[in-house]
């Protein structure tokens, strides 16, 4: 089997580690010459993609590729890899094509639940703009009759990524909204989800997700706690100096669920919530 990633970053790295021994090949795209080393490092032949044009060399791999992963966000003009790379995955039909999407695309629900079956009501330009492009994807699988599964990630954390990060940073800060909650998903059941889905092929959307969702604060307190420091103070979130992009991420309150993908795929989560998975980061740091 052939394994072809548009957009070899934090996700999809871990993707890789985790099946690289189900692959006789693996290629990636990366948008420098700088971090084409890096791929190689990995064991991954890269390739360059900017989204703005075809990738040298590209459409020739797709031709024997049998798994595509695309961890590539849309832009204005729509998803790159469709825009691009559209008539090469179609002729050489994947046995899988897995793209990585975002709960954003369900908007503001006042901390209610939300599935795979509640409507999409994305608020901010890019989920606006992830909405668009999963549509075109399971537009591509309909016409093309090839399994596409769209996997929607909530807040994604993992080794070098986590809240003891900030802490080491100074960058630890406890914003309280009240009524606000978020889910997670620890990069690593990222991948073991994707593995597992990999082996079911299918037109389909999965959450990915913890069991969990909680206020931010809580997570930060028990980092500290992990710690054995004092907890940053309470920073009332409508005081407190946000980047734009950051205040949007909370005007969108919602509980994420993961049941489809745990009865459908009898997929286990290895970190189902956020003390679980911080313990284990510390025990490993």
């Amino acid at each position: 089997m052939r394994l072809f990633v548009f957009g070899v970053g934090f996700s999809s790295k871990a993707f890789i580690q985790e099946v690289r021994e189900r692959f006789d090949w693996i290629g990636g795209t990366t948008r420098s010459e700088e971090k084409a080393a890096v791929l190689e490092a990995l064991g991954v032949e890269p390739f360059l993609f900017d989204g703005k044009n075809k990738g040298n060399g590209i459409s020739e791999a797709l031709k024997s590729a049998t798994h595509v992963l695309i961890s590539i966000g849309p832009n204005e003009h729509g998803d790159p890899v469709l825009n691009h790379h559209r008539e090469d995955i179609a002729a050489d039909r994947p046995d899988w094509v897995g793209y990585l999407s975002t709960v954003g695309v369900y908007g503001n629900h006042d901390g209610e639940w939300v599935n795979e079956d509640t409507p999409c009501k994305p608020v901010s330009k890019r989920s606006i703009q992830r909405v668009a492009a999963e549509e075109d994807w399971l537009n591509f699988a309909a016409v093309n009759n090839l399994p596409v599964q769209i996997f929607r990630l909530s807040g994604i954390y993992g080794p070098g990524r986590n809240a003891f990060e900030n802490f080491r940073k100074g960058k630890a800060r406890r914003l309280v909204k009240p009524g606000q909650v978020f889910n997670r998903i620890h990069v690593a059941d990222i991948a073991a989800a994707l593995g597992t889905a990999m082996s079911h092929p299918s037109t389909r959307v999965f959450n990915v997700t913890d069991d969990e969702p909680a206020p931010p604060q809580d997570v930060v307190a028990y980092a500290a706690e992990l710690l054995g420091i004092d907890p940053p103070p309470e920073i009332p979130f409508e005081t407190a100096d946000l980047t734009p992009m950051a205040r949007s991420f909370y005007g969108e309150n919602k509980r994420v669920s993961n049941q489809r993908i745990k009865e459908e795929l009898k997929f286990a989560f290895r970190y189902p919530n956020y003390r679980i998975a911080l313990t284990d980061l510390l025990d490993k740091s």
